[in-house]
């Protein structure tokens, strides 16, 4: 089987990887030569991956069976439209699909519109005069200010973090709506941890896979501006140490909702759907939807999936039906830290040297995926203004998983930052109970009903535990 591979980042090196891995063989099409992309694939295309016509060209050109597409930007230029009229599969919603992510104002409105649950109390303005009003409207709740378009996770801003006060706000909205932006959504800011759920969407259903926690501000201790990701962790039963069973059915429930009510607006999904919840007092609270693998959370879970079928089973995505047999991934926990440029997030500083004694990294089992760097020698890699490696670790507690990122650090040198709090036993320790004195307090929560499932997929088995087998 050959596929070609979108995108030139560590996501799309991890992808690549776990195709290999399963006996495809890799085709990329990426503006930049990723170093870890460029050596495990057949071949290479240098191109915008934004360009639908290019993209198009490469996969007829290597004649690959599927196409998978890695980020949002391809998405929202309409390139896995493209490759349906040219009759290649193709595992990416269509642009329309896609406007789950690339119009936060979409989302809130199909949840509203088709009665699907979890959303926060928000309002959407698109004139600088509303903002005030639209402020108003929260009292003395603190709120958050989200532009509607894409902003690489780095657009959001929220009161108590990012802004003090709500007049704070209501400006940093208004440089929103004078940017360009057609609207802005201010939702009220919910307490909690954040879990990321992604799952496998098809038309006969969705499939979803371990749940993972991300690190989006750049400074430990959770400071700093948000981020593309700083690094993430998943736990063993794929769960988490915060989050419940009954937790994650609901979540999934949200997300079974979501793609009955794309259906129901004739939006075609076949993909990945990423949920970005909140864990509250009361429940999973839906605070972003994503229309492809996370980055780092798509790191995580790719590491653990059974080597041998993985090309099978997103050639059924594509497709639009799998073998659910196929969404097997093992019980194993995961921690991911990027390493990024000094000043990533603020004013990041380009063109620094990373050296890498890969053969010691490999011994102490952590992999390198490649992100935004340019080979600079053996093993010597320049970085962009953006993220640049992701280490990768498996074992059977997080915290394990975490040290083994940490013994590896020791082989790479060169000016880089890295948060050396992610997944320690005190950090895992303070989200823990975080949520459960959140819990305390809390009445009862109506529960979110189940039924909510695409109309053609086996009744409940997106919720059913059997999908997240072991």
């Amino acid at each position: 089987m050959r596929v070609l591979v979108v995108g030139g980042g560590a996501r799309e090196h991890a992808i690549g990887e776990a195709l290999r891995t399963s006996g495809a063989s890799v085709v990329v099409a990426s503006a930049n030569a990723n170093p870890g992309l460029d050596r495990l694939a057949m071949a290479s295309v240098r191109c915008e991956p934004t360009d639908p016509p290019r993209v198009v060209g490469a996969a007829r050109q290597h004649r690959v069976d599927y196409v998978v597409i890695g980020g949002e930007a391809p998405l929202a230029a309409g390139v896995a439209d493209a490759l349906r009229v040219a009759e290649v599969p193709v595992v990416g919603p269509s642009k329309d699909g896609a406007e789950i992510e690339t119009s936060k104002r979409f989302c809130r409105e199909l949840m509203r519109t088709h009665n699907v649950p979890g959303a926060p109390r928000h309002v959407a303005v698109a004139q600088a005069s509303e903002v005030d009003g639209a402020v108003a409207t929260f009292g003395a709740a603190p709120f958050v200010v989200k532009p509607v378009g894409l902003t690489s996770g780095k657009g959001v801003k929220v009161q108590g973090s990012d802004f003090a006060t709500a007049a704070e706000g209501g400006e940093y909205a208004r440089q929103v709506l004078a940017s360009g932006s057609p609207s802005v959504v201010l939702e009220e800011r919910v307490e909690g941890e954040e879990f990321s759920l992604m799952a496998f969407v098809t038309d006969s259903g969705l499939y979803p896979m371990p749940i993972v926690h991300d690190y989006k501000r750049a400074l430990e201790g959770d400071q700093g501006p948000n981020t593309g990701g700083m690094g993430a962790f998943s736990q063993r039963d794929h769960l988490l140490p915060f989050l419940s069973t009954d937790s994650r059915d609901r979540a999934v429930a949200i997300l079974q909702g979501i793609v009955a009510a794309l259906r129901a607006e004739a939006r075609s999904y076949r993909g990945i759907l990423y949920g970005g919840f909140m864990e509250t007092a009361s429940g999973p609270v839906l605070l972003e939807c994503n229309a492809r693998f996370g980055d780092p959370e798509g790191i995580n879970v790719l590491s653990l999936y059974e080597e041998g079928n993985f090309g099978q089973l997103l050639y059924g995505v594509a497709l639009g039906r799998v073998d659910p047999n196929l969404v097997r991934f093992r019980l194993r926990a995961t921690v991911v830290k990027y390493l990024v440029p000094p000043g990533y997030g603020r004013t990041p500083e380009a063109g620094g040297i990373l050296e890498i004694d890969a053969p010691e990294i490999d011994a102490l089992g952590v992999h390198v995926r490649y992100g935004l760097v340019e080979a600079a020698g053996p093993s010597r890699f320049t970085m962009s203004a953006s993220r640049a490696l992701a280490l990768v670790a498996e074992a059977s507690a997080i915290h394990e998983a975490g040290s083994r990122v940490e013994a590896a650090l020791a082989h790479v040198r060169g000016r880089y930052e890295v948060r050396h709090d992610i997944a320690t036993k005190a950090d895992l320790t303070q989200r823990t109970e975080h949520v459960r004195t959140l819990k305390i307090p809390a009445a009862k929560p109506s529960p979110i009903p189940l039924s909510v499932a695409p109309p053609d997929a086996p009744p409940s088995s997106a919720a059913d535990p059997s999908l997240i087998p072991g």
